[in-house]
Protein backbone atom coordinates (compact mmCIF):
# COMPACT_ATOMS: atom_id res chain seq x y z
CA UNK A 1 0.00 0.00 0.00
CA UNK A 2 0.93 3.14 -0.46
CA UNK A 3 1.52 6.36 2.25
CA UNK A 4 -2.65 7.31 1.08
CA UNK A 5 -4.09 3.92 2.06
CA UNK A 6 -1.48 3.67 4.89
CA UNK A 7 -3.23 6.98 6.50
CA UNK A 8 -6.72 5.70 5.24
CA UNK A 9 -6.23 2.13 6.95
CA UNK A 10 -5.02 4.07 10.39
CA UNK A 11 -8.27 6.40 9.87
CA UNK A 12 -11.10 3.85 9.74
CA UNK A 13 -9.35 0.56 11.20
CA UNK A 14 -7.14 2.18 13.38
CA UNK A 15 -4.26 -0.23 11.72
CA UNK A 16 -0.52 0.51 11.49
CA UNK A 17 0.24 -2.90 10.04
CA UNK A 18 -2.13 -5.80 9.03
CA UNK A 19 -3.81 -7.43 12.24
CA UNK A 20 -3.59 -10.16 13.99
CA UNK A 21 -6.29 -12.84 13.36
CA UNK A 22 -8.71 -13.09 10.58
CA UNK A 23 -9.01 -10.22 8.01
CA UNK A 24 -10.00 -9.20 4.18
CA UNK A 25 -8.37 -5.50 2.92
CA UNK A 26 -9.89 -4.21 0.26
CA UNK A 27 -8.13 -1.90 -2.10
CA UNK A 28 -9.69 0.22 -4.72
CA UNK A 29 -12.41 -2.65 -5.94
CA UNK A 30 -10.30 -5.81 -5.44
CA UNK A 31 -8.81 -7.70 -2.36
CA UNK A 32 -5.83 -6.60 -1.19
CA UNK A 33 -4.77 -8.62 1.81
CA UNK A 34 -6.45 -11.81 3.82
CA UNK A 35 -6.15 -14.33 6.10
CA UNK A 36 -8.22 -16.88 7.57
CA UNK A 37 -7.92 -18.64 10.64
CA UNK A 38 -9.29 -22.23 12.21
CA UNK A 39 -12.84 -20.98 13.37
CA UNK A 40 -13.31 -17.82 10.63
CA UNK A 41 -13.50 -18.24 7.34
CA UNK A 42 -13.79 -15.65 4.60
CA UNK A 43 -14.96 -16.82 1.12
CA UNK A 44 -15.65 -14.49 -1.60
CA UNK A 45 -18.88 -14.17 -3.05
CA UNK A 46 -19.00 -15.97 -6.88
CA UNK A 47 -22.61 -14.27 -7.58
CA UNK A 48 -21.62 -10.53 -6.63
CA UNK A 49 -19.08 -8.04 -4.93
CA UNK A 50 -18.35 -8.91 -1.51
CA UNK A 51 -17.25 -12.09 0.64
CA UNK A 52 -19.21 -14.38 3.31
CA UNK A 53 -17.60 -14.57 6.87
CA UNK A 54 -18.01 -17.49 8.77
CA UNK A 55 -17.82 -18.01 12.16
CA UNK A 56 -17.73 -21.38 13.80
CA UNK A 57 -20.04 -21.47 16.64
CA UNK A 58 -18.12 -21.64 20.24
CA UNK A 59 -15.53 -19.05 18.53
CA UNK A 60 -14.45 -16.88 21.86
CA UNK A 61 -11.88 -13.86 21.89
CA UNK A 62 -11.14 -13.18 18.35
CA UNK A 63 -11.39 -10.63 15.92
CA UNK A 64 -12.03 -9.56 12.21
CA UNK A 65 -11.14 -6.85 10.25
CA UNK A 66 -12.74 -6.02 7.07
CA UNK A 67 -11.82 -2.30 6.13
CA UNK A 68 -12.52 -0.73 2.14
CA UNK A 69 -9.66 1.74 1.16
CA UNK A 70 -10.62 3.89 -2.18
CA UNK A 71 -7.75 6.54 -3.45
CA UNK A 72 -8.45 5.86 -6.78
CA UNK A 73 -11.64 9.21 -8.55
CA UNK A 74 -14.04 8.04 -10.33
CA UNK A 75 -14.07 4.46 -8.62
CA UNK A 76 -17.51 3.59 -7.74
CA UNK A 77 -18.49 0.25 -6.17
CA UNK A 78 -21.40 -1.95 -4.29
CA UNK A 79 -20.35 -4.64 -1.67
CA UNK A 80 -22.24 -6.92 -0.31
CA UNK A 81 -20.64 -8.70 3.08
CA UNK A 82 -22.43 -11.40 4.80
CA UNK A 83 -21.74 -12.44 8.65
CA UNK A 84 -22.88 -15.78 9.56
CA UNK A 85 -21.73 -15.84 13.62
CA UNK A 86 -22.45 -19.54 15.14
CA UNK A 87 -24.33 -20.19 18.66
CA UNK A 88 -21.94 -19.08 21.70
CA UNK A 89 -19.51 -16.61 20.25
CA UNK A 90 -17.87 -13.90 21.39
CA UNK A 91 -16.27 -11.88 18.80
CA UNK A 92 -15.11 -8.41 17.76
CA UNK A 93 -15.43 -7.01 14.03
CA UNK A 94 -13.72 -4.15 12.97
CA UNK A 95 -15.33 -2.47 9.50
CA UNK A 96 -14.95 0.97 7.73
CA UNK A 97 -14.56 2.28 4.98
CA UNK A 98 -12.37 5.44 3.73
CA UNK A 99 -12.08 7.81 0.67
CA UNK A 100 -9.22 9.46 -0.44
CA UNK A 101 -10.81 11.99 -3.78
CA UNK A 102 -7.75 14.13 -5.30
CA UNK A 103 -9.32 14.05 -8.95
CA UNK A 104 -12.33 15.42 -10.88
CA UNK A 105 -14.16 12.45 -10.59
CA UNK A 106 -16.71 11.28 -7.83
CA UNK A 107 -15.64 8.02 -5.47
CA UNK A 108 -18.58 6.09 -3.91
CA UNK A 109 -18.66 3.29 -1.99
CA UNK A 110 -21.88 1.24 -0.95
CA UNK A 111 -21.66 -1.33 1.46
CA UNK A 112 -24.34 -3.83 2.39
CA UNK A 113 -23.79 -5.53 5.87
CA UNK A 114 -25.93 -8.81 6.78
CA UNK A 115 -25.36 -10.43 10.13
CA UNK A 116 -26.88 -13.52 11.28
CA UNK A 117 -25.84 -13.96 14.68
CA UNK A 118 -26.83 -17.53 16.36
CA UNK A 119 -27.94 -17.64 20.10
CA UNK A 120 -26.25 -17.07 23.08
CA UNK A 121 -23.40 -15.19 21.27
CA UNK A 122 -21.72 -11.57 22.07
CA UNK A 123 -20.92 -9.42 18.91
CA UNK A 124 -19.20 -5.93 18.90
CA UNK A 125 -19.12 -4.38 15.79
CA UNK A 126 -16.83 -0.99 15.09
CA UNK A 127 -17.33 0.75 11.39
CA UNK A 128 -15.65 4.07 10.92
CA UNK A 129 -16.11 5.98 7.61
CA UNK A 130 -13.69 9.02 6.77
CA UNK A 131 -13.47 10.82 3.31
CA UNK A 132 -10.16 13.03 2.37
CA UNK A 133 -9.14 14.82 -1.04
CA UNK A 134 -8.06 17.80 -2.59
CA UNK A 135 -9.47 17.19 -5.93
CA UNK A 136 -13.33 18.63 -7.54
CA UNK A 137 -14.54 14.91 -7.09
CA UNK A 138 -16.76 14.18 -4.29
CA UNK A 139 -17.09 11.27 -1.84
CA UNK A 140 -20.35 9.41 -1.45
CA UNK A 141 -20.65 6.59 0.96
CA UNK A 142 -24.07 4.81 1.41
CA UNK A 143 -23.67 2.01 4.24
CA UNK A 144 -26.60 -0.59 5.15
CA UNK A 145 -26.56 -2.48 7.83
CA UNK A 146 -29.11 -5.54 8.59
CA UNK A 147 -29.52 -7.41 11.90
CA UNK A 148 -30.67 -11.10 12.72
CA UNK A 149 -30.34 -11.60 16.43
CA UNK A 150 -30.64 -14.84 18.02
CA UNK A 151 -32.08 -15.75 21.53
CA UNK A 152 -29.73 -14.50 24.17
CA UNK A 153 -27.03 -12.54 21.77
CA UNK A 154 -26.17 -8.86 22.05
CA UNK A 155 -24.62 -7.13 19.32
CA UNK A 156 -23.03 -3.65 20.57
CA UNK A 157 -22.43 -1.79 17.35
CA UNK A 158 -20.24 1.36 17.41
CA UNK A 159 -20.57 3.29 14.08
CA UNK A 160 -19.10 6.42 13.03
CA UNK A 161 -18.68 9.16 10.32
CA UNK A 162 -15.52 11.26 10.95
CA UNK A 163 -15.45 13.55 8.22
CA UNK A 164 -14.85 14.65 4.67
CA UNK A 165 -17.93 12.58 3.21
CA UNK A 166 -20.09 14.38 0.80
CA UNK A 167 -23.24 12.77 1.05
CA UNK A 168 -24.13 9.41 2.86
CA UNK A 169 -27.82 7.61 3.75
CA UNK A 170 -26.85 5.58 6.45
CA UNK A 171 -29.27 2.70 7.10
CA UNK A 172 -29.88 -0.07 9.93
CA UNK A 173 -32.12 -2.58 10.43
CA UNK A 174 -32.60 -5.30 13.53
CA UNK A 175 -34.36 -7.71 14.47
CA UNK A 176 -34.21 -8.90 17.80
CA UNK A 177 -35.11 -11.97 19.20
CA UNK A 178 -36.41 -13.52 22.29
CA UNK A 179 -33.73 -12.56 25.58
CA UNK A 180 -31.41 -10.45 22.84
CA UNK A 181 -29.99 -6.90 22.72
CA UNK A 182 -28.90 -4.72 20.70
CA UNK A 183 -26.59 -1.61 21.06
CA UNK A 184 -26.33 1.41 18.97
CA UNK A 185 -23.67 4.37 19.45
CA UNK A 186 -23.81 6.33 16.20
CA UNK A 187 -21.95 9.98 15.48
CA UNK A 188 -21.84 11.59 12.49
CA UNK A 189 -19.63 14.99 12.09
CA UNK A 190 -20.46 16.87 8.82
CA UNK A 191 -19.30 20.25 7.65
CA UNK A 192 -19.47 22.96 4.56
CA UNK A 193 -22.59 21.63 2.37
CA UNK A 194 -22.11 18.03 3.53
CA UNK A 195 -25.57 15.91 3.58
CA UNK A 196 -26.53 12.78 6.09
CA UNK A 197 -29.37 11.14 6.58
CA UNK A 198 -29.29 7.84 9.01
CA UNK A 199 -31.95 5.78 9.69
CA UNK A 200 -32.08 3.52 12.15
CA UNK A 201 -35.25 0.33 12.79
CA UNK A 202 -35.06 -1.91 15.78
CA UNK A 203 -37.96 -4.59 15.71
CA UNK A 204 -38.35 -5.55 19.19
CA UNK A 205 -39.99 -9.07 18.27
CA UNK A 206 -39.05 -11.52 21.21
CA UNK A 207 -39.96 -11.75 24.96
CA UNK A 208 -37.73 -9.55 27.08
CA UNK A 209 -35.67 -8.10 23.97
CA UNK A 210 -33.93 -5.03 24.24
CA UNK A 211 -32.54 -2.02 22.83
CA UNK A 212 -30.79 1.17 23.88
CA UNK A 213 -29.73 3.50 20.90
CA UNK A 214 -27.43 6.52 21.37
CA UNK A 215 -27.19 8.96 18.17
CA UNK A 216 -24.70 11.99 18.26
CA UNK A 217 -24.28 14.75 15.54
CA UNK A 218 -22.50 17.74 14.49
CA UNK A 219 -23.40 19.33 11.73
CA UNK A 220 -20.85 22.73 10.87
CA UNK A 221 -21.14 25.29 8.28
CA UNK A 222 -23.94 24.65 6.01
CA UNK A 223 -24.36 21.17 6.28
CA UNK A 224 -27.96 18.96 7.21
CA UNK A 225 -28.40 15.93 9.15
CA UNK A 226 -31.66 14.20 9.30
CA UNK A 227 -31.67 11.23 12.03
CA UNK A 228 -34.37 8.81 12.05
CA UNK A 229 -34.71 6.31 14.78
CA UNK A 230 -37.94 3.85 14.57
CA UNK A 231 -38.34 1.36 17.22
CA UNK A 232 -41.08 -1.48 17.60
CA UNK A 233 -42.31 -3.17 20.78
CA UNK A 234 -44.08 -6.57 19.24
CA UNK A 235 -43.61 -8.35 22.63
CA UNK A 236 -42.68 -7.92 26.20
CA UNK A 237 -39.64 -5.61 25.90
CA UNK A 238 -37.71 -2.46 26.38
CA UNK A 239 -36.39 0.06 23.78
CA UNK A 240 -34.43 3.25 24.59
CA UNK A 241 -33.22 6.21 21.77
CA UNK A 242 -31.20 9.19 22.54
CA UNK A 243 -30.19 11.38 20.14
CA UNK A 244 -28.48 14.36 21.16
CA UNK A 245 -26.92 17.22 18.27
CA UNK A 246 -25.04 19.98 18.21
CA UNK A 247 -25.43 23.01 16.03
CA UNK A 248 -22.87 25.31 14.60
CA UNK A 249 -22.90 27.92 12.08
CA UNK A 250 -25.76 27.65 9.47
CA UNK A 251 -26.30 24.01 10.06
CA UNK A 252 -29.50 22.06 9.86
CA UNK A 253 -30.31 18.95 12.04
CA UNK A 254 -33.68 17.33 11.80
CA UNK A 255 -34.38 14.60 14.53
CA UNK A 256 -37.26 12.62 14.16
CA UNK A 257 -38.51 9.73 16.86
CA UNK A 258 -41.11 7.31 16.14
CA UNK A 259 -42.13 4.87 18.19
CA UNK A 260 -45.01 1.93 17.76
CA UNK A 261 -45.99 -0.69 20.44
CA UNK A 262 -48.15 -3.77 19.03
CA UNK A 263 -47.50 -5.06 22.64
CA UNK A 264 -49.42 -4.02 26.21
CA UNK A 265 -45.94 -5.08 27.75
CA UNK A 266 -43.64 -2.79 25.54
CA UNK A 267 -41.72 -0.40 27.19
CA UNK A 268 -40.13 2.29 24.69
CA UNK A 269 -38.65 5.84 25.35
CA UNK A 270 -37.22 8.52 22.97
CA UNK A 271 -35.39 11.51 24.23
CA UNK A 272 -33.84 13.85 21.71
CA UNK A 273 -32.03 17.70 22.19
CA UNK A 274 -30.70 19.76 19.84
CA UNK A 275 -28.51 22.80 20.88
CA UNK A 276 -24.74 24.79 20.54
CA UNK A 277 -22.25 24.95 22.39
CA UNK A 278 -22.27 26.70 25.03
CA UNK A 279 -20.25 29.36 25.71
CA UNK A 280 -19.51 29.11 28.98
CA UNK A 281 -17.45 25.95 28.03
CA UNK A 282 -15.41 27.53 25.55
CA UNK A 283 -14.39 30.38 27.73
CA UNK A 284 -13.15 27.65 30.23
CA UNK A 285 -11.12 25.79 28.04
CA UNK A 286 -9.71 29.31 26.81
CA UNK A 287 -8.26 30.06 30.52
CA UNK A 288 -6.37 26.73 29.86
CA UNK A 289 -4.45 28.12 26.86
CA UNK A 290 -6.18 26.77 24.60
CA UNK A 291 -7.29 28.94 21.73
CA UNK A 292 -10.92 29.72 20.29
CA UNK A 293 -10.90 26.70 17.23
CA UNK A 294 -8.76 24.35 19.66
CA UNK A 295 -11.41 24.94 22.33
CA UNK A 296 -14.29 24.07 20.06
CA UNK A 297 -12.37 21.20 18.63
CA UNK A 298 -11.63 19.47 21.99
CA UNK A 299 -15.91 20.05 23.26
CA UNK A 300 -16.60 18.35 19.71
CA UNK A 301 -14.36 15.60 20.05
CA UNK A 302 -15.46 14.87 23.32
CA UNK A 303 -19.31 15.07 22.44
CA UNK A 304 -18.32 12.21 19.46
CA UNK A 305 -16.64 9.90 21.70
Amino acid sequence: MDEIEKRILKEVAELDSLPVGAFNIRSNGESAARNTTANIDIVSKTDKSGIDIIIKPGTKNESCHIPVIISKTGLKECVYNDFYIGDDCDVTIVAGCGISNCGGEDSAHDGIHTFHIGKNSKVRYIERHYGEGTGTGKRFMNPTTEVELGEGSTMDMDTSQIAGINDTLRITKADIGKDAMLIIHDKILTNFDQTAEAQIVANLNGDNSKCDIISRGVAKGQSKQDVIIDISGNAKCSGHAECDSIIMDEGVIVATPKLKATCVDASLIHEAAIGKIAGEQITKLMTLGLTEQEAEAKIIEGFLR
